[in-house]
């Protein structure tokens, strides 16, 4: 009987599958992918696109589905996935074909179109031209797992970096490099940073900006497969999830900075509630000062440092000669971050209140 294949799941998993998915295409043409997220990124495979289909498509259960066996891989299910002997990759390659033992670690297709390139470049263009360095880090702050609670941003699965490091790396960044900020959400006083915060993009338009950008900085989250598949350095730190699970710390590409080791319990999410190990591990991207120092070291060894011409940015105030790069809708504005931390009536930067906050919140 055919197989459709059903994908659920972060992007990160939908981009985790593509391998797998082409592996089993060489034996088997007669099979389609029901894409319940992200459907996407198998777009961009142009092995698989003709056979994906959004989980809404018009008749999918009676045109496609009712002939075919019914197959919803699931990785984390999978005893060498949670006993850290295997990736999502190889999980889903073992599961999709039927493997016996551990396969390779498969290279993620990710074919861009002309488009998604363009912007990628055009917009990075704009941010080097503006902020005056001529390279760029793509930093991604959060996982998938953060949640805005009120005045909070949090990640209580410890997957995402905590607010006080993200602004005290994005300082240490901004010395030497154009840094673009990926975030769905909001950072507070975003405006005060001095960097550039894309809004309003496809992740394939952000993978058009991993592709253009010299160097990837994130957490257990899409961006760092995206930089995986296009062979892009980068570095990702890691607190509750294991690196053997999530990410690729035998690519000469990638280093890992684990911030968890020998301190995280694995969570078994989809197979139980754990609520034990969450609370052991919330705390574990609370990064030091020494944890800092050797993220920039690792993008300064890997890149070098930015070229700076003499015809710096004014952060202060408007440069007349940027500013049709600047924008007047400040929700399509990719330098919204262009102004300085400058401290109000009361001595204290916006950021040094918002940094209290969440010093409490701790």
């Amino acid at each position: 009987m055919n197989k459709a294949f059903f994908i659920n799941g972060g992007a990160g998993r939908v981009l985790c599958s593509i391998p797998a998915l082409e592996e089993f295409s060489k034996k088997n043409e007669d099979f389609i992918i029901v894409a319940e997220a992200w459907g996407e990124f198998y777009q961009c495979s142009s092995i698989l696109r003709d056979k994906v289909y959004p989980i809404n498509h018009k008749d999918l259960f009676e045109t496609h589905l009712r002939d075919k066996e019914i197959i919803s891989p699931e990785p984390y299910r999978l005893n060498e996935y949670f006993n850290q002997k295997c990736n999502m990759i190889q999980a889903f390659d073992m599961i999709i074909n039927d493997l016996k033992e551990i396969p390779k670690t498969k290279k993620i297709t990710l074919e861009l179109n002309k488009s998604e390139q363009i912007v990628g470049y055009n917009i990075l263009s704009e941010i080097k031209e503006v902020l005056k360095k001529d390279k760029v880090v793509v930093f991604q702050p959060f996982g998938s797992s953060v949640k805005v609670e009120g005045n909070f941003i949090v990640d209580t699965t410890g997957r995402s970096f905590e607010l006080t490091n993200i602004y005290q790396i994005i300082e240490e960044l901004k010395k030497n490099y154009a840094v673009v900020l990926m975030s769905q959400i909001p950072l507070p006083s975003a405006e005060n940073l001095g960097i550039a915060t894309p809004q309003n993009l496809s992740l394939t338009q952000w993978a058009g900006i991993i592709n253009a950008a010299d160097y990837f900085l994130g957490c257990d989250s899409v961006g760092q497969h995206i930089a995986y598949a296009l062979d892009k350095p980068a570095t990702v730190v890691l607190g509750s999830t294991y690196p053997e699970n999530i990410s690729y710390p035998d690519n000469k590409n990638f280093k890992i900075i684990d911030n968890g080791k020998e301190k995280r319990k694995y969570s078994p999410i989809r197979m139980t509630f754990c609520e034990c190990s969450d609370r052991n591990n919330e705390d574990l991207m609370i990064l030091n000062e020494n944890r800092i120092k050797d993220i920039v070291k690792t993008i300064r060894e890997k890149i070098g440092i930015s070229k700076v011409t003499n015809d710096s940015l004014n952060l202060s105030g408007t440069n007349t000669k940027n500013k049709s790069l600047l924008g007047n809708n400040k929700e399509n504005n990719i330098f919204n971050g262009i102004a300085a931390n400058k401290p109000n009536k009361n001595g204290k930067s916006t950021i040094d209140k918002i940094l209290e906050l969440n010093d409490i919140a701790n």
